[in-house]
């Protein structure tokens, strides 16, 4: 079993969750007693978070690179970025990290793709649903990423870092995101995307029709699929 090193705390009330799903596939597969071989760093998310809002993406990645170096000189063989938001920096990290780190926003494009669906909606935080780095992937796919209206963004984004990020779960946003994907279907969404690792608190494939692509969920099976030397992960730097 390969060692999987985390970079987490982004928030950490969606860290805990990748902590339980990747020992949960851990002990599907290998039965017994066994348990995912895995290293966490965990950050102070304001720390993070204030970079994000000052648009200081250079320094996040650095600060991300070097805790990446620090799993790496600790055994970690690949990275996982327990959040959608900062795979902005993704290539950066591998870079100062020296070793492959698992996108995000390709884990989930190869589940969309193996559903066979070509247009998905995607509900994440504003940097995630606003910036290309993340639907430039799926684009490369051959699919296309629908975004909430303005306003709407504007809103997802709040509930995440003003409830989710803080462990706040309320009916009342929950029927806002709910009018919101319902929105995105109507306009041609064939999918719903779970682009935040927070949203998954909220809303579930219990709540819709359409297919829902859990990120969250996604990029802890494909770290197993690592660490347990199935074939490589479809895209690591």
């Amino acid at each position: 079993m390969r060692r999987i090193g985390l970079l987490g705390g982004m928030s950490w009330e969606s860290t805990q969750l990748y902590y339980r799903f990747i020992n949960e596939a851990v002990r599907d597969q290998l039965g017994g007693l066994h348990s995912a071989d895995l290293l966490l760093r965990s950050f102070d998310f304001e720390q993070v978070a204030r970079l994000q809002r000052a648009d200081r993406w250079e320094d996040a990645a650095n600060l991300l690179g070097g805790a990446a170096r620090d799993l790496v000189r600790g055994g970690a063989e690949v990275i996982l970025i327990c959040t959608n938001t900062m795979h902005l920096v993704a290539e950066d990290v591998a870079t100062q990290a020296g070793a492959p780190v698992i996108h995000i926003a390709d884990v989930t494009a190869e589940a969309v793709q193996a559903a066979e669906l070509t247009r998905v909606g995607l509900l994440a935080t504003a940097f995630t649903m606003e910036r290309s780095f993340y639907r430039e992937r799926f684009e490369q796919r051959g699919l296309s990423v629908l975004v909430p209206e303005v306003q709407a963004r504007s809103e997802v984004h709040r509930v995440i870092f003003e409830e989710l990020c803080q462990g706040v779960v309320r009916p009342e946003s929950k029927a806002v995101y709910l009018g919101v994907a319902r929105d995105l279907i109507e306009r041609g969404a064939q999918g719903l995307i779970l682009g935040c690792t927070e949203i998954c608190l909220l809303i579930g494939q219990e709540d819709f029709r359409v297919p829902v692509f859990d990120t969250t969920a996604l990029h802890a099976r494909a770290a197993v699929r690592f660490a347990l030397s199935a074939p490589e992960p479809a895209q690591a730097y």
